[in-house]
């Protein structure tokens, strides 16, 4: 079945059974692992800035960005998840927005959800990790290093995790490596350039309004509820904007468009609020709009809602 929206994400149909069971199993592994961590964790106050960081992500992925030749790239966001809240709570973090975008919006597939977890919660995670901790060695503490740290990790989380993808193809039959792995290194190396400015100017920003979050940011804090009500406000206002995205396909897609696997995709079992529309809304622009705002407040709403749950049952 021929996939006609545009994805983000790797849909079913790309990768093999076997590759895609295998990469489920590693993936909840992995969010086993970090569910455990956080448990451990004295400092729950992470769990609110979790939910909307999240839920700012989610919103920033809708927002395409113009690449070069026709295409388009998104944010990951992994970088900036693991260096404000932690590598454990950023594959978390990753998990919830991609989960909610195979679940709700259709955007990758359900049996492909483990492999695209696996590639931007567990290796874009992974790899922001160890890129910025090497460069905390080397690079010396000032607000424009925060940027840079951020802006190298970014992109070298983007480059790594396309190149994971890549070889997932080349595994499972779809594209042999030696066509796949230049294909989707070369469009998502100018990709992660993007990534790592969104980092970079954030990181800045955050620099700038709240230095302690990334100077200290394994230190148990209250929740500053300013930074919280920002967030969000960010988050809704980049859903709002989510029409202005770039109408090219994103890189794997115009990946698989040039290399002709593109059909080999498959439709979602089920409609929900397919490819970031809500149904219903004639208005294309408004249609979007609303899913962005739905999904923001779904994701974020999870998070602070668990939050309350447990700080209310703690202080019985």
């Amino acid at each position: 079945m021929f996939v006609k929206q545009q994805f983000m994400h790797i849909p079913d149909g790309f990768l093999s059974l076997i590759l895609s069971l295998i990469l489920w199993v590693v993936s909840l592994v992995v969010i086993f692992l970090a569910v455990k961590h956080y448990a451990k964790e004295s400092d729950k106050q992470k769990l609110p800035l979790m939910g909307v960081l999240a839920a700012v992500i989610f919103a920033g992925q809708m927002l395409n960005f113009n690449v070069v030749g026709g295409t388009s790239g998104h944010l990951l966001g992994a970088a900036l998840a693991t260096i404000l809240v932690g590598p454990w709570e950023a594959v978390l973090v990753i998990t919830s927005v991609v989960t909610v975008q195979a679940v709700i919006f259709q955007d990758g597939g359900l049996l492909a959800l483990g492999a695209n977890i696996f590639n931007m919660a567990v290796i874009g995670v992974t790899v922001s990790y160890a890129v910025y901790t090497v460069l905390n060695k080397v690079i010396r503490k000032g607000k424009w290093a925060f940027g840079v740290k951020g802006f190298i990790a970014g992109w070298c989380s983007i480059f790594i995790a396309a190149l994971a993808a890549a070889l997932e193809l080349a595994i499972s039959g779809t594209s042999p490596a030696n066509i796949a792995v230049p294909a989707m290194g070369g469009i998502h190396a100018l990709i992660g350039i993007g990534e790592g400015l969104i980092t970079l100017a954030a990181l800045m920003f955050i620099a700038t309004t709240k230095k302690e979050m990334l100077e200290q940011p394994e230190k148990k804090k209250s929740i500053d509820k300013s930074i919280l009500v920002g967030g969000l406000v960010i988050a809704l206002l980049l859903a709002v904007l989510s029409p202005l995205a770039s109408a090219y396909p994103d890189g794997l897609e115009k990946v698989a468009e040039d290399l002709g696997f593109l059909s080999k995709g498959q439709g979602p079992l089920y409609n929900i609020i397919p490819d970031y529309a809500f149904p219903g809304i004639h208005d294309e622009k408004l249609a979007t709009i609303a899913a962005g705002v739905i999904g923001v407040v779904l994701i974020a709403s999870v998070a602070l809602f668990t939050y309350r749950k447990k700080d209310n049952s703690t202080q019985k």
